[in-house]
């Protein structure tokens, strides 16, 4: 068949004519929308400001279809927003003329806000101050909303301004209502110290051998890890979570704001906790030498890392030792000090089990983590990679185990009883082969090999077989972060397919209650199936909202992290302008490239107008500007030496120039 012929077999933005499609709005900086396609093979469809009707980035929206011609892009109208990402933006407050507005963070809210000026004068805001804005209306043919000042941020540019800044604009609150405060500090008064009656409820483990591993700055530590020698090669492993279940009712106000939250956020130099420090720190947190109430996963295994029995349940513990990730490290390394002999057998056992898991297909998308060291002022006076010890590694093996031995003990039990009761599972659905042949295609024009058999989804084997290809290689961070891209996003779900890039067949969050509220909820419902207690069906409707609106608040803390690094990043490189870099290109684009500094891993831009006397030609194909004259080509993935011309932290952005 010619390319002709194949290109008339695709379907035509005329087949959506009279359609109405449904979903969520994307909108970039220049303030042109795009809504997915439903249909494979599909365009998404593009929709102009003029018809935006008023829909921003993460609106849910309907969108009518226009006539086009043959062979164009889709082009669609906003209809209806069925439901708005959010009312509330930051930004700047400025004032021309006689009206008051705002020049917003968000560089996808391609529309200043108007502000009443009776807003203004009520909150004493000033011009070029950072403030939050709640949008109340925007009439239709306005080309701008309208808002009030609900919040005054401080002096833009000053660092707590602009971290509450980036907390605000993702939809998060800071502080903790008073009813909420009381709550916590009322179980401080009750709960502390622990009643006999209830330790009498649960498996004692105040004398097995029990600690933390946990990063050096961490305040609320939620797992702990016990071992016990039974002889013959036999060990009791026991992962031990943090009880919060116990403390955090259900209809209580501590329960109302910790669903409302979701998740701890964190940024570079704080942490927004999801529930109140007096529970996130002291009463629920595994501080060593204290008794605590746990929920713990035991296991009895063999060297080879063979689960012999398995057992769930409310227990009491003690930690013995809080190591940092660092401290455990230097044990293992050391062949001797304090628990060398527990931390030696779990590390071995940890191994074993991460081999196997690779061996069923397990991805690893492990990339570089920066980290920084700000000032006094918050100001960044250094930024490095984060170290991946093989602590790290033991410590996320046996929360992985616990993750995936709950989630198959509750499917099983359900699927034995024919059990209605709703679960929440952690699944990851297989990558859209459309996606996975674009990554193909992007890898192959950096001279690597993505092989797939036809007529075959794409294989977790696959994949590890790239990432050995690239590994240690300049260009490993960039692949990784484009074939994450290509995958499926890990959701939370009552339903069960299981977990793609973990390659397990069942999968849910167990060990983190203290900052996730999914796994708060799979405490409970795990408790009440113990229990043999059953939930109505109704009950699957709340559990689905939940899940559906933990994967939307999970996106948006990581949008919130990133964006917090960004920020620093860009602060760190305004007192570097002049100097000179070494880094990869990340992008090609009609407008540029994007290179990115090899330890900062802070990117910037170089514009076409710098790259040199030439006009140069983008070739999508392979990922490079070609210069019609001279035919020097930049392509991704190039190393490449950079000046740093300019920091801009109002307009978020880098500029360089290549030396």
């Amino acid at each position: 068949m010619s390319n002709k012929k194949k290109f008339e077999h695709k379907k035509q933005p005329s087949e959506h004519k009279n359609k109405v499609l449904e979903g969520i709005l994307s909108v970039n900086a220049r303030g042109t929308g795009y809504l997915r396609a439903q249909e494979k093979d599909a365009e998404d469809v593009e929709i102009q400001n003029n018809n935006l009707n008023t829909a921003l980035h993460g609106d849910t929206v309907s969108v009518s279809i226009l006539p086009s011609r043959k062979n164009e892009r889709p082009q669609g109208k906003v209809l209806t927003i069925q439901k708005r990402a959010k009312k509330a933006f930051a930004g700047i407050l400025e004032k021309e003329n006689d009206t008051y507005f705002l020049l917003p963070d968000d560089k996808k809210m391609y529309a200043d806000i108007i502000i009443t000026k009776d807003s203004v004068i009520k909150t004493g805001a000033e011009i070029n101050q950072k403030v939050l804005v709640k949008i109340n209306q925007w009439k239709k043919g306005s080309t701008s909303p309208e808002g009030e000042i609900i919040q005054i941020l401080g002096k833009a540019g000053e660092h707590n301004t602009e971290m509450e800044s980036i907390l605000y604009e993702k939809g998060f609150e800071i502080n903790f209502p008073e009813q909420v405060e009381a709550e916590a500090h009322r179980l401080e008064k009750t709960e502390k110290p622990i009643p006999q009656s209830e330790i009498a409820k649960r498996r004692d483990f105040r004398s097995t051998m029990t600690f933390t591993i946990d990063p050096k700055d961490a305040k609320d530590f939620d797992d702990a890890i016990s071992i016990k020698f039974l002889g013959d090669g036999i060990f009791e492993i026991g992962v031990h979570i943090a009880d919060v279940s116990h403390y955090v009712r259900e209809k209580t106000h501590l329960d109302a704001e910790a669903v409302k939250r979701e998740f701890s956020v964190y940024l570079v130099d704080r942490t927004i906790p999801m529930l109140p420090e007096v529970l996130s720190n002291d009463i629920c947190s595994l501080n060593p030498g204290e008794e605590k109430l746990t929920f713990s996963a035991v296991f009895e295994m063999n060297s080879h890392g063979k689960i012999l029995s398995r057992w769930f349940g409310k227990t009491i513990i003690k930690s013995d030792k809080r190591f940092t990730y660092e401290l455990a490290q230097e044990t293992i390394n050391a062949g001797q000090g304090e628990f060398y002999k527990e931390l030696k057998t779990l590390d071995e056992i940890a191994k074993k089990l991460r081999k196997e898991k690779t061996l069923h297909g397990a991805i690893d998308f492990e990339q570089d983590e920066v980290a920084f060291d700000l000032d006094l002022t918050g100001k960044p006076i250094r930024i490095y990679k984060k170290q991946r010890l093989d602590a790290h590694k033991l410590v996320e093996e046996y929360m992985l185990l616990a993750n995936k031995e709950v989630a198959e003990f509750i499917y099983k039990a359900y699927k034995r009883t024919n059990s209605d009761s709703p679960f929440i599972y952690r699944i990851h659905d297989l990558p859209d082969q459309d996606k996975i042949n674009s990554l193909s295609i992007f890898v192959k024009a950096l001279g690597y090999d993505l092989v797939i058999e036809k007529k075959k989804n794409i294989r977790a084997i696959d994949l590890q077989n790239l990432f050995k290809q690239i590994e240690g290689k300049a260009e490993e961070s960039m692949i990784k972060t484009a074939a994450v891209r290509s995958m499926a996003k890990a959701i939370y779900s009552t339903k069960n397919i299981g977990h793609f890039g973990l390659a397990f067949e069942f999968y849910t969050h167990f060990t983190s209650p203290i900052r996730r509220y999914p796994d708060l909820l799979v405490h409970r419902l795990l408790e009440k199936h113990l229990k043999d207690e059953r939930l109505p069906k109704s009950e699957w409707i709340k559990y689905e909202k939940i899940s559906a609106d933990a994967t939307e608040k999970e996106i948006r803390a990581a949008e919130a992290e990133r964006d917090s690094k960004k920020y620093k990043q860009i602060e760190f490189m305004q007192d570097k302008v002049g100097q000179i870099f070494e880094g990869t290109i990340t992008g090609v684009t009609d407008w540029g490239v994007y290179v990115e500094e090899k330890n900062t891993r802070a990117e910037g831009m170089v514009k076409v107008r710098d790259l040199g006397d030439d006009y140069y030609i983008l070739d999508k194909n392979n990922y490079c500007l070609i210069g019609e004259k001279t035919k020097r080509k930049f392509s991704l993935g190039d190393q490449v030496k950079f000046k740093v011309t300019s920091a801009d932290l109002e307009k978020r952005a880098i500029d360089c120039i290549l030396i």
